[in-house]
């Protein structure tokens, strides 16, 4: 299937490893030319590595997305580089694990700002873009935990919902102007932060991560955990106009573990 890709520009944050890394390169095999931003200095080796094994225009960016000057700066460097903007991926890093009593009020407000603000700041620098050129595609880049909660992720549950609450209002807003919003939601998949995550599990049950992978495993229907070319797959697909008529949508990528019937 020809996705539509070729000639398209697609920034997608959090990409210098894990879920957007491999958004970020498939975009770039589609046709794509892609900006990847990373706050760490990882993310110049992974443009190279993307550059190295694609035909991509590749801009890296550093920036911190709680920061609405770095956002701005993100956007304008790839206007001036690539001209356009047709897909924003928002991902971000996911707010740190915990019980309730462990968490304190400061880390809620550095989940805020990691979690729903990034998401709002890119919102607010790319849409008059996008509005100027005619249209384009916003995925929010969000959790399975939006339908159902996942056990000690209190911040993500309660924050991701809000994002979804911005995408829907969005969509409702810029889809008559011809820009597409919607979510994606990825279950276990085996990245970094899933390795963290067991590992937190571990040291709060007293067990092993390969215990808690066990446990987690068990409760995914096609019995394992999601590689990240899972998720890219289905990300850029959403993304581009082959899915076109897909709007508003909070798409589950997670093998089943969402147990409900909506």
């Amino acid at each position: 299937m020809d996705l539509g890709l070729k000639g398209k520009v697609a920034i997608v944050t959090g990409s210098s490893s894990g879920l957007g890394f491999a958004a970020a390169r498939l975009f770039a095999l589609e046709g794509a030319d892609v900006v990847v931003c990373s706050r760490t200095e990882r993310i110049e080796a992974a443009a190279e590595t993307i550059r190295s094994s694609t035909s991509a225009r590749v801009l890296s960016v550093r920036a911190d997305l709680t920061r609405p000057e770095e956002v701005g700066q993100l956007v304008s460097r790839a206007l001036e580089s690539l001209g356009r903007i047709d897909i924003l991926v928002a991902n971000a890093g996911g707010p740190a694990a915990g019980s309730f009593l462990s968490l304190t009020p400061d880390d809620w407000t550095r989940a805020f700002h990691t979690t729903l603000m990034s998401t709002v700041l890119l919102c607010y620098a790319v849409v008059p873009h996008m509005l100027n050129q005619g249209g384009g595609s916003i995925v929010a880049s969000q959790s399975f935990s939006v339908k159902q909660p996942a056990d000690r992720l209190v911040l993500s549950n309660s924050l991701r919902l809000a994002v979804i609450g911005l995408v829907k209002s969005l969509a409702n807003e810029l889809g008559p102007k011809g820009i597409r919003v919607n979510s994606i939601n990825p279950g276990w998949t085996r990245t970094e932060r899933a390795e963290q995550l067991i590992a937190d599990r571990a040291r709060a049950n007293r067990t092993s991560p390969d215990v808690e992978q066990a446990k987690i495993t068990a409760e995914i229907p096609v019995g394992r955990l999601g590689i990240p070319e899972e998720y890219a797959q289905a990300v850029v697909w959403l993304a581009s106009p082959a899915a076109s008529y897909v709007h508003g949508h909070a798409l589950m990528v997670d093998g089943g573990i969402v147990k409900a019937s909506l």
